[in-house]
């Protein structure tokens, strides 16, 4: 028969319990014997959801309070000396790698934290020392956590990030040069260790994920796959399942060799399904296929026709003993259920489907080609009228949007002049002094602010009452800025939820859920709005507030908003339109809001795009030309209708962009932020190597931690800074935006980061 298998359940809850929990515990109103308890209690609902929805395969070791991947840091004791040093417990020298440790004494800053290939969920990148010794936990989670199963009557199939893949994904720490992927011999003992544990704890089968294979890899990465499966592959060991998503294997065919012996190979065929034949042909005579047909990363229904006819294709290639119908990747990407969905219009709703109904899709899918599609007739006959429900919908087309895109121009990609001439005028129109400060955008949104817009939200109180709330909340902050005496203000952002879905609310072609909630990394959830139909913008969108804001401010006030990449990345897009149509029509929406703003007198307008590394393809080659020439475009047109002495900023996190510099360089804005305090100066560079000619703000202290750093710490960060940027084109800034933190930890921070730019201005200025 053709087994059914989900990769990988969402952490949260369907509610978020996990976030609350862990908030709970770091703010110390919820004690570690109660957060455990908690976790337990959250991984045996989500395996008892798949239990009941069928599943024949289902994940343990998929569960993570903070990251899988920060698990395998201390699952195999990978642990800089920092973090053990100050003889925090185990769960506390855990969440000090992952959000830094500031109490009792200790100071410690989080380990890096950067993009999982090309979504939008953060993983804290394991850092290796010269000499690194691997040792495995003495209370190994994941033989714990498939015991735990165990003992629930549900048989799991723990999951493992590959040895080849946890050390290529990793890095050298600070001042260290070892190479992480010559660690592997030193390495696959433990993970022998490791599984010796779980086959006899009875774990008859693992998931190892080895999503690397869908990069292009050096040759001494593909070699190290002989060697690692050698070792994990025996009689001894449970049999394993290596996965790979996101992408297509064909060009590393060379490695496949290396896996014969393996029982079974994963791969994604929603991103790449036209590798189906060619994966067949590679496979040994007795390895399964797992065929990822449902798709982890979206959440529009499969289309049970088409994905039927997949899984055919294999069947009939391998028989029906040999093939599994799985999820293309693990669902936590994807929202926890519908069922919680009360407020989507009946039409949309039934054209998505969530974790909890795609761990069912797999099962329809595997019994259709097992026994027939008779025996789910009902299934498919619903899912067939969802998907003509769609493709037949008003909704879908606007007719004035695409007449609007037809016209674009060349021209309107352009700003009026070159840099040079457009820096002059706005020096002379800012007024700004050497070494400028700023922030990226957001402040603290606060309890109250919550309180404040739940009720606005639930009409407790009139548009009125709240928009006399959000004008003192940016009172306040323009207060604050005062006395901080920053350079550049913002407006703190009040009244925006989140910086996607705030302005996918003000806009059409969107929907909106009340719980589909998607982990971003620790305890942080996000709620994506989801495209459904074309893009326009009926009325400004953030004028008002930034106009009130620049009416009561000394100094230049900047205007903020997400841009079209991004705005479509952290969206769920629509997969019946390519993402380069949906990108256009963001951007000219977005153009209308950049000269609305510049009308009512805000001067200096960010457009985030931290996402535009999220859409590059994995490989170097066309497909990546292609969508950097579209994403620029986009970029571009949204910016390009202000006068030359509007002064145009954009913000970039957790970017590793040395190698499309070439794109962040062409999209021509003024002034870019990026995120740089956890990465040791290292995208500094390539700014130095390309004489990069306009002004740039890395940021001097991570804003994802809770710790504040002194203003020496800062000083230094700058006089690193100036290693590789000219002073007059350095401007000082946070990582990102501030909107997680408290007041007291961001009062202090800003203030030292200030005196420390006050300190390089005076030293320059003498």
């Amino acid at each position: 028969m053709v087994q059914s298998s989900v990769l990988g359940f969402p952490r949260m809850g369907a509610n978020r319990e996990l976030k609350k929990a862990n908030e709970a515990y770091w703010a110390g109103k919820l004690s570690q014997a109660d957060l455990l308890k908690e976790g337990k209690r959250l991984r045996g609902e989500h395996w008892k959801i798949q239990k009941d929805a069928g599943v024949d395969i289902i994940p343990s070791n998929d569960f993570a309070f903070y990251d899988h991947i920060l698990d395998h840091i201390q699952l195999f004791n990978a642990i800089p000396e920092r973090y053990t040093k100050n003889s925090l417990d185990t769960l506390d020298t855990y969440f000090a790698m992952g959000r830094g440790h500031q109490k009792d004494g200790v100071d410690v800053p989080s380990l890096e934290m950067v993009k999982w290939f090309d979504s939008n969920y953060h993983y804290v990148k394991p850092t290796f020392q010269d000499g690194q010794k691997f040792k495995l936990s003495s209370t190994p989670k994941p033989v714990i956590e498939f015991t735990e199963a165990k003992e629930a009557g549900i048989t799991t199939r723990p999951v493992l990030i590959g040895p080849v893949s946890f050390l290529y994904l990793g890095k050298a720490d600070r001042d260290q040069t070892v190479d992480p992927i010559t660690l592997l011999e030193e390495l696959l003992p433990v993970y022998v260790e490791l599984l010796e544990k779980l086959k006899a704890a009875g774990a008859e089968t693992v998931q190892i994920d080895e999503p690397v294979l869908v990069f292009d890899l050096p040759s001494k990465v593909k070699d190290a796959f002989k060697p690692a499966y050698e070792k994990l592959v025996g009689d001894k060991l449970p049999k394993i399942v290596l996965a790979t998503y996101f992408g297509d294997v064909v060009h590393n065919f060379d490695v496949f060799p290396a896996l014969k012996k393996v029982y079974g190979i994963h791969v994604d065929l929603v991103r790449n399904p036209e590798q189906l034949e060619s994966v067949i042909g590679q496979l040994g005579s007795e390895q399964i296929l797992s065929a990822g047909v449902v798709d982890g990363r979206n959440i529009w229904k499969t289309n049970f026709k088409r994905a039927i006819e997949t899984v055919e294709t294999a069947v009939q290639k391998l028989g029906k003993d040999r093939v599994i119908v799985a999820t293309s990747s693990s669902l936590l990407h994807t929202p926890h259920s519908l069922d919680s969905e009360k407020k989507l219009p009946a039409e949309v709703k039934e054209w998505f489907s969530f974790a909890v109904q795609k761990a069912s899709e797999v099962v329809v899918i595997a019994k259709a080609v097992t026994d027939g599609p008779a025996t789910v007739r009902d299934a498919l006959e619903e899912n067939n009228k969802a998907m003509q429900a769609r493709a037949s919908s008003s909704r879908t087309n606007n007719q004035a949007v695409k007449d609007r895109q037809s016209k674009v121009t060349p021209a309107q990609h352009e700003r009026q002049s070159p840099f040079p001439e457009r820096y002059a005028q706005q020096k002379t129109h800012l007024k700004l002094p050497e070494f400028p400060t700023t922030t990226i955008g957001s402040f603290p949104q606060t309890k109250e602010i919550r309180i404040q817009r739940n009720k606005f939200t639930k009409g407790e109180i009139t548009a009125e009452q709240y928009e006399k709330f959000i004008e003192k909340e940016i009172e306040d902050v323009v207060k604050i800025q005062d006395e901080l005496d920053l350079d550049v203000y913002v407006h703190g952002e009040p009244e925006r939820n989140d910086m996607v879905q705030y302005f996918g609310e003000r806009l059409d072609g969107y929907v909106f859920t009340t719980n589909g909630w998607v982990q971003s990394y620790g305890s942080r959830c996000v709620r994506p709005p989801i495209v459904v139909g074309d893009i326009s913008r009926p009325a400004p969108m953030t004028v008002k507030e930034s106009k009130y804001a620049a009416s009561i401010s000394k100094k230049p006030m900047k205007g903020m908003l997400t841009g079209p990449i991004t705005c479509l990345r952290w969206s769920f897009p629509r997969d019946d339109v390519h993402q380069s149509v949906q990108a256009q029509q963001l951007a000219l929406a977005l153009r209308d809001e950049v000269v609305d703003l510049e009308a009512a007198g805000i001067y200096v307008i960010q457009i985030d795009e931290p996402a535009l590394r999220e859409g590059l393809p994995l490989r170097s080659g066309t497909e990546r030309e292609k969508y950097l020439q579209w994403a620029v475009d986009s970029f571009k047109l949204s910016a390009a209708g202000v006068k030359d002495s509007t002064q145009i900023h954009s913000h970039f996190c957790y970017s590793e962009f040395q190698d499309f510099f070439h794109a962040i360089a062409a999209l021509d804005a003024d002034v870019l932020s990026i995120e740089n305090s956890k990465s040791d100066a290292k995208l500094l560079k390539v700014f130095e190597d390309t004489a990069y000619p306009r002004h740039i703000g890395p940021g001097v202290y991570d804003i994802h931690s809770p710790r504040i750093p002194s203003e020496e710490e800062i000083k230094e960060r700058i006089g690193e800074m100036l290693a590789h940027l000219k002073p007059d084109q350095l401007w000082v800034n946070p990582d990102c935006g501030l909107k997680t933190r408290q007041w007291k930890e961001t009062k202090a921070a800003l203030t030292n980061m200030v005196n420390a730019a006050k300190f390089y201005r005076q030293k320059y200025a003498s």
